[in-house]
């Protein structure tokens, strides 16, 4: 799914509407969009989103720290798996999952 996500084609269809929430809060929140804020937590915008998922680069800052502990929050009320490619880290609506995360997974 990381690959997915990071690759140049995407799928199409129906927009997964957990995803358009979970990026609709989170923008209302942290914008993403035109006037840029600087104490912005985005190292790149606009967010990249798709109909099954988004990808985020949260700067290494006290506000990047804050925008992930909404993402957490809102990832427990909507559902997405969360993917940190620095830490190899994958967390769901069930905890942290032990089986690491390689290519083919």
């Amino acid at each position: 799914m990381a690959d997915h996500c990071t690759g140049m084609e995407h799928r199409d269809g129906e927009l997964d509407q957990r995803i358009v929430s979970f990026y609709e809060e989170l923008r209302a929140r942290f914008p993403d969009h035109p006037p840029y804020d600087p104490e912005s937590p985005w190292m790149s915008a606009p967010l990249g989103a798709g109909i099954d998922h988004m990808s985020m680069n949260i700067s290494y800052s006290p506000r990047g720290s804050e925008a992930l502990d909404v993402v957490l929050d809102l990832a427990e009320r909507y559902g997405p798996v969360i993917y940190d490619p620095q830490g190899d880290e994958v967390t769901g609506l069930g905890g942290d999952y032990e089986v690491p995360v390689g290519p083919g997974d």
